[in-house]
């Protein structure tokens, strides 16, 4: 018998830099063989990367960061892409955007964090936002795991994953 292939869940937000960085890693790092997450901003800026808050933040939580880069969600709408089981925008920006059409009509959801990028202060307090942020990804993501393997079909993945933007 084989394994079933990953689910593949694509986290999207604006510029693909912060919020949807985060979330891509730590499903990777969290995820197992059950997953494969992917990040993508419905408008990159030109030569956009993943900010180096971000970036720090996950190696100093020991989640590996190689591989991690913007790109736009285009990337994942051509029939090449893999194919999409679940979307998740992670800002409010994306979440209102008319989305690309991803074949197969994946599951979709919500889970909104506010922009770590876009606090001011000093290096500290802005890494602490970043490192803030991290921690609310995770925690979800850490819920979302432990949905046992029957709960996850399409409907019911939707479903789940819907009820978890309204965890803290």
């Amino acid at each position: 018998m084989t394994e079933p292939r990953p689910l593949n869940v694509l986290f999207l937000c604006t510029h693909n830099s912060a919020r949807s960085i985060l979330a891509e890693a730590m499903l990777n790092h969290l995820g197992g063989a059950r997953f494969r997450a992917h990040s993508a901003g419905s408008s990159p800026r030109p030569g956009q990367q993943p900010h180096p808050m971000a970036i720090q933040v996950l190696q100093a939580a020991g989640v590996a960061t190689d591989g991690l880069h913007s790109k736009s969600w285009d990337h994942f709408a051509g029939p090449d892409a893999p194919p999409m089981d679940l979307i998740i925008t992670v800002c409010d920006n994306a979440a209102g955007e008319a989305c690309p059409f991803w074949p197969g009509h994946p599951a979709t959801a919500h889970w909104g964090y506010a922009d770590p990028s876009a606090v001011e202060g000093s290096e500290a307090v802005r890494l602490a936002a970043f490192r803030h942020t991290l921690h609310e990804v995770g925690r979800r993501i850490e819920l979302f795991l432990n949905l046992p393997s029957s709960r996850v079909d399409r409907m019911v993945l939707e479903a789940r994953a819907r009820e978890l933007a309204n965890q803290p």
